[in-house]
């Protein structure tokens, strides 16, 4: 979209956001993702060093824009995409903590729904409990996207926590023992601006850390594992575009 920013957080003026935007947490990793897998990028918002911009991909025109830590940042930065600036796709891309045994350092997973401790949910006032879910053609582009880059990935259940550092010893065992597949800190928050908003969401992350075995993974192996998971966030992006 073209037009001058009147949202609080985003700044646009003499750019474009297109239809969908890839989102890290890092703004950093934004930067880092538009100067190696765009064509010709430019920057769209810096306002508070929450970097975005629009390049080209493979002939579409395709953002990328951090996100932040936590369900509030990426709630104000998704809503405002979302509703003032025509956004329609937003994947988010990141790392989380495994907590099935069997999910390797590495892996993708990819989030078909999203259970959570956070209470942004209870703003809504609904009488039950809301299944946050991700766009199922979107999810669905995401995973044959892997299978073709013969790239391991789970799909299933992941929660999105308010706490890094949570205060119950036995979290994550209990979320375990329900068939959760890892823990995060944005997805949820996504894909319930993209419910409020009409508007669709993915999120996938790669295992950084193994929290039943304590394994965790090197920069270097960091480094190539995101590698793998742009390939699949491009190639998903890339179907959602004109």
């Amino acid at each position: 979209m073209n037009k001058q920013s009147v949202s609080a957080s985003i700044y646009v003026q003499d750019a474009e956001i297109a239809k969908t935007v890839i989102m890290p947490g890092d703004p950093l990793r934004a930067r880092f993702i538009a100067e190696n897998y765009l064509e010709n990028p430019v920057c769209f918002n810096s306002v508070r060093n929450m970097l975005g911009y629009t390049g080209i991909y493979k002939g579409k025109m395709l953002s990328v824009m951090g996100h932040g830590m936590g369900c509030p940042s990426m709630s104000i930065y998704a809503t405002e995409l979302f509703s003032q600036f025509d956004v329609e796709y937003i994947i988010r891309i990141g790392s989380a903590g495994a907590i099935q045994p069997d999910i390797e350092l590495g892996d993708l997973v990819i989030a078909m729904s999203c259970a959570t401790d956070s209470g942004m949910v209870h703003a809504l006032d609904i009488p039950c409990t809301l299944a946050l879910t991700a766009d199922y053609p979107v999810l669905t582009a995401a995973v044959n996207a892997a299978g073709q880059n013969n790239i391991a990935c789970h799909v299933g259940n992941v929660c999105t926590s308010d706490y890094f550092y949570h205060p119950q010893a036995d979290f994550n065992d209990k979320l375990a023992k329900l068939g959760v597949l890892a823990v995060e800190m944005e997805i949820a928050a996504l894909y319930l601006a993209a419910a409020v908003c009409g508007r669709k969401a993915l999120g996938m992350v790669t295992i950084s850390d193994q929290l039943v075995t304590h394994k965790a993974m090197t920069a270097q192996e960091r480094q190539e594992s995101f590698g793998d998971m742009m390939s699949v966030a491009l190639e998903t992006a890339w179907n959602t575009l004109a």
